[in-house]
C-alpha cells in the first residue's frame, strides 16, 4: 500500500432520512456499518463530505452545540448494555435527565414511567450485574427513550439477546416508530432488519443496495 494515501471506511455514502422513518443498515463486517450509525449520533466526525442534522450543518457546530443537539435528541443503544454498573436500574434510567437539568419530581415521575413501560418496577433496586442480558437491554432503551429523543440509533440491538427477547425489542422499536420517533437499527440478522420500512445494504463502506421493505 502506498504510503499516505488515506483509507476510507465510509465511501461516497448519501444518505437521507425522512422523520418517523424505521431504517435497518446491513452488510457484512467492516463494510462500515457501525461507522456510519457513529457519524449519524455525533461520536464519529467524517473527515470529509457533510452531515445534516435537522437542517444544521453539523461541521459547522461548536462541540457543546453538538453535544446539546446529541442529548436533547438522540438516544442510542448498543449491543454490549453501556450500563453504568455502580448506578442501580434507577439511577441508569434517571442519568440523561440529569444532564437535561429536569426537576426532582418531574424526574421521578418520568422515570416511574419508563419502569411501567417496561415492567421493570421490582428490578428498579438491582444493579446491572444482578439483571439477564434481555434485562439489561430493556433499561438501556428505557434509557434511550427517556428524554424523549426524535432519534434512536441501534447497533445491533438484540446481538446479545435470545430470540424470544429479541422479537420484543424489536416490537418495542416498531412501537416507538409508530409514536412518531425516527429508528435506525444495524443488524446482520434478516428477520430484524425487516422491521424497517427500508433496508441499507453496505459493502466495503458503500452502499451497495436500498430497499423498501
Amino acid at each position: 500500500m502506498q504510503a499516505g494515501r488515506p483509507n476510507f471506511v465510509l465511501k461516497d455514502v448519501n444518505l437521507k432520512v425522512a422523520e418517523g422513518e424505521f431504517i435497518s443498515i446491513m452488510g457484512p463486517s467492516g463494510s462500515g456499518k457501525s461507522t456510519l450509525l457513529n457519524i449519524i449520533g455525533m461520536l464519529d466526525e467524517p473527515s470529509e463530505g457533510e452531515y445534516l442534522f435537522m437542517n444544521e450543518s453539523v461541521a459547522k457546530l461548536k462541540e457543546k452545540q453538538r453535544s446539546q443537539l446529541y442529548k436533547r435528541y438522540i438516544g442510542f443503544v448498543f449491543q454490549a448494555y453501556h450500563l453504568i454498573d455502580e448506578l442501580t436500574v434507577y439511577e441508569n434510567i434517571e442519568t440523561p435527565l440529569l444532564y437535561q437539568d429536569v426537576k426532582g419530581s418531574e424526574r421521578k415521575a418520568m422515570v416511574g414511567d419508563m419502569l411501567d413501560r417496561f415492567q421493570i418496577v421490582g428490578k428498579k433496586d438491582l444493579y446491572p450485574s444482578q439483571l439477564s442480558g434481555g434485562q439489561q437491554q430493556l433499561v438501556g432503551i428505557a434509557r434511550a427513550l427517556i428524554a424523549k429523543p426524535k432519534l434512536i440509533l441501534a447497533d445491533e440491538p438484540t446481538g446479545n439477546l435470545n430470540s424470544k427477547q429479541g422479537e420484543e425489542i424489536m416490537e418495542l422499536f416498531t412501537q416507538v416508530n409508530q409514536e412518531g420517533v425516527t429508528v435506525i437499527q444495524v443488524t446482520h440478522s434478516e428477520k430484524n432488519a425487516a422491521y424497517g420500512s427500508r433496508i441499507i445494504q453496505l459493502l466495503d463502506g458503500r452502499i451497495e443496495h436500498a430497499s423498501y421493505a
